[in-house]
């Protein structure tokens, strides 16, 4: 297949690439800076220039099926107005200008696969949540909203559009995990804030794998919860981080400090969502880590 991916230089986006390109399908990336794509994705990659409307149609006229998984990084600093509206931008106004070129194109791709998260739900303490349970009200569950109804405009004009809300994805060399390991390493690891809160995640590997199948399987349709089956609380969460990595996780972060340093921004660190990926589970995808243990040992081992 003729794959266009945004995205394709992070976290995700990179381990994908390799994938795709190793059971022979030709990629294409929407790409800002040329030579650091190339650098990433290497020679077997056509580069199309971002910011550049035409280019976008132009990929997109030319391709079997797309996959959004652009974005500003959501974590790590304060939620200013500017802040805030550089993150819409990045997923909810790049999504539509994919689903509207989409719209436009004579011949057009069979797939959309457009990224959400699992934020989509707001906090649910613990209660279960599957893939139907309605949206939160907080700023990450209303950008989710809005970020899926622009790939919805995809499945207006004829498009199957697959909108997997991903878990906390964790994988070598990146992501949320490279974040978390160093306090560990040096001896300051521990849960956040409560520690009760439900922390939904997914080996990246599995995640490719979803992806991937999505491409060709018309049951990966409309959005449905992309995580392992069994999340685990924070404190459990962190408990097994640092057996993987033998070291303590006696240490807090308190809520109240994170609060002060991170403002708003604190708030998906100390809420969680304890999500059951039913309709993955009814499409019979098999996970390879399925437990947080398994997983950090794959990852960390």
């Amino acid at each position: 297949m003729r794959i266009f991916i945004t995205g394709a230089t992070g976290f995700i986006g990179q381990a994908l690439t390799r994938r795709l390109l190793a059971v022979d399908h030709q990629v294409t990336a929407w790409v800002r800076d040329a030579g650091k794509a190339r650098a990433l994705l290497g020679p077997d990659v056509a580069l199309a220039a971002a910011g550049e409307p035409a280019a976008l149609k132009d990929a997109i006229t030319r391709a079997d099926a797309v996959i959004n998984l652009a974005g500003e990084p959501v974590m790590g600093r304060r939620w200013t107005p500017g802040r805030k509206r550089a993150i819409v931008a990045s997923r909810v106004d790049l999504t539509r200008a994919i689903a509207q070129a989409i719209a436009e194109c004579a011949a057009r791709p069979a797939v959309l696969i457009s990224a959400s998260a699992v934020g989509y739900y707001g906090d649910r303490g613990d209660n279960p949540v599957e893939d139907d349970a309605p949206p939160g009200t907080d700023f990450l569950a209303q950008l989710c909203v809005a970020w899926e109804a622009a790939a919805i405009g995809a499945g207006e004009a004829g498009v199957r559009a697959f909108i997997p809300r991903i878990g906390i994805v964790l994988g070598r060399d990146g992501g949320a995990l490279a974040r978390m390991i160093l306090p560990f390493r040096i001896g300051l690891g521990g849960p956040i804030g409560s520690g009760r809160q439900y922390v939904p995640w997914i080996h990246l590997e599995d995640l490719v794998t979803i992806i991937t199948i999505a491409l060709t399987d018309p049951r990966f349709s409309a959005p449905m919860i992309a995580a392992a089956p069994h999340p685990v609380t924070n404190r459990d969460f962190v408990k097994a981080l640092g057996a993987a990595l033998h070291r303590p996780s006696l240490i807090p972060a308190p809520a109240i400090a994170l609060k002060l340093i991170l403002g708003e921004a604190a708030t998906p660190l100390l809420t969680g969502q304890r999500v059951h990926p039913r309709r993955l589970v009814e499409a019979g995808f098999a996970w390879r880590y399925p437990t947080i243990n398994a997983a950090l040992a794959a990852i960390i081992g």
